[in-house]
């Protein structure tokens, strides 16, 4: 074979691995490219059907706060946190307290008396005029407070950071520490894969905490013992999907929970059975992949939603 010969089989083969090259990439441009088989589509699980909405937005309010953080409601006065603020406005919108604080606020709580936030790893408190009474020190560096719930003088306090609930009194004495752990329930205590991780107390006086790695809400006497659970694990409307949920719940006038998740954004109400009962606001309610919302629910049943992306509170009733 002559080197001409040679010289011709190679330039065609060059030829061919080129054409090969540019095929193939061009079949994978992103608009080329087939769909995969195995993408988790949530389209579905987004969709509610409308009989089983029970709730609708009936008001709007705008906040001038970039990052909203938490919510609470106390007397038709609604009290929010973020962008090292705390704020009380109310029922129409109009700011009464504009508070600076010292870090970014994580958690929120409001008594008769005072008003609680969580600020990393202190509790600063401040009576309803917006002047600081005390601070709350002795947590770990690697806490994380994510919740504070109020009854009488009692106080809890969720730290997520390590994965444990407080018990304080009046005095901001540090005088029970617990971490859900129960051999009787086969609990193996509380599972928080993220920084969400909440508790609070109803009108009753009883003291649920989410297990959010286990889609459970738990109830605990004050001394910290477990009474009993309830968990609702499903992708459908009726449980919690994802890592953790749910990230937030409240309580409504009649003891039956709202409930507030991540991933597949939502707003729900279950009986203190676990019974779910309906929706407050669907997915289609919020933005595509957009933050969780924290929240609230007021004397007269009320559900308010503190929605970071809108940078609002949206407020719901029942139909």
């Amino acid at each position: 074979m002559n080197k001409k010969v040679i010289y011709l089989i190679l330039v065609a083969l060059a030829t061919v691995i080129i054409l090969f090259v540019i095929n193939d990439f061009t079949n994978k441009r992103p608009d080329k490219r087939a769909s995969n088989p195995y993408e988790y589509d949530l389209s579905d699980l987004k969709k509610v059907d409308s009989l089983i909405i029970l709730y609708r937005e009936t008001k709007n309010l705008n906040l001038k706060i970039e990052k909203l953080r938490g919510i609470a409601v106390h007397e038709n006065r609604i009290f929010v946190i973020g962008d090292k603020l705390l704020q009380g406005l109310d029922i129409n919108g109009n700011l009464i307290l504009d508070i600076k604080l010292t870090d970014e606020p994580t958690a929120l709580a409001v008594n008769e008396n005072n008003i609680l936030i969580g600020l990393s790893n202190k509790i600063s408190v401040y009576n309803h005029k917006g002047t600081e009474v005390g601070e709350w020190m002795g947590f770990s560096v690697n806490s994380r407070i994510s919740s504070i719930g109020c009854y009488n003088d009692g106080f809890f306090v969720a730290d997520a950071g390590l994965r444990v609930v407080y018990r304080f009194n009046y005095n901001g004495q540090k005088d029970l520490v617990f971490d859900g752990k129960n051999e009787e329930y086969q609990q193996h205590g509380f599972i928080v894969p993220s920084g969400y991780f909440d508790l609070a107390i109803n009108e009753f006086g009883d003291l649920w905490v989410a297990n959010p790695g286990k889609h459970s809400l738990e109830n605990y006497t004050f001394d910290g013992k477990l009474r009993g659970y309830w968990s609702a694990t499903s992708a459908d409307i009726k449980g919690f999907t994802g890592c953790c949920n749910p990230s937030h719940f409240a309580f409504l006038p009649d003891g039956n929970f709202v409930t507030s998740e991540k991933g597949i954004l939502r707003v729900k109400i279950y009986k203190p059975s676990g019974e779910f009962l309906g929706v407050v606001a669907s997915p289609s309610n919020f933005l595509d992949e957009g933050n969780v919302s924290d929240v609230a629910a007021d004397k007269e049943g009320r559900v308010y939603v503190c929605d970071p992306d809108k940078k609002s509170i949206r407020i719901f009733e029942k139909i």
